[in-house]
Formats: C-alpha cells, structure tokens, sequence
C-alpha cells in the first residue's frame, strides 16, 4: 500500500484523496456541533488498496484534533469502529 494523504475539503464537506483521475471520499455533515459521517465512495481503481481505511482514520485523527463527536450514518465507517473499538469514546450518545 502507498502513501495514501488524505484533506478536508471543507467546501464539499468531505475527507478525500486522489485515486488515479478520480477522488475517494468520505462524506461528512455537521449535525448538534458532531460530525456526521455519512458515506464513503472508492472508484474501483481503489478498493482493496487501504484508501477507505485512510479516510477512516482521517476522520478519527479529525474528531480528536478538534475534540468533537462523530455520529456514524456511513456503513463502511460503522464497520470500521466495531473493529477498532479503541476510538468508541468518538462515537456521540446523543
């Protein structure tokens, strides 16, 4: 696996990377002063090549820089915290 280096495009409100000529991202919203992951889209080019696992942990380092909550709407990213449940403090109980 490469590199992967991943930005907040807060304009389209959402995690992404370059994949070839295409984008992987991970959408977000802002939900009660949360983020709210919404979903996340690797063209084909990409999957199976750990660039949903670098949005994931892209959002996570984001939550805990800015010591928000995240509310998971995304069912990629609702897998991705069952098997790293070490970043359940993240997960908003409201």
């Amino acid at each position: 696996m490469e590199n992967i280096n991943v930005t907040n495009n807060e304009k389209e409100m959402q995690f992404e990377t370059v994949v070839g000529d295409d984008k992987a991202v991970m959408s977000y919203r802002w939900l009660h002063g949360d983020l709210a992951i919404m979903h996340t889209h690797v063209p084909e080019a990409g999957r199976g090549k750990g660039y949903s696992n670098a949005l994931a942990k892209y959002a996570i380092a984001f939550a805990r820089e800015k010591n928000i909550k995240l509310k998971v709407y995304c069912v990629f990213m609702q897998g991705y915290m069952k098997r790293h449940p070490e970043n359940n403090d993240l997960i908003s109980t409201q």
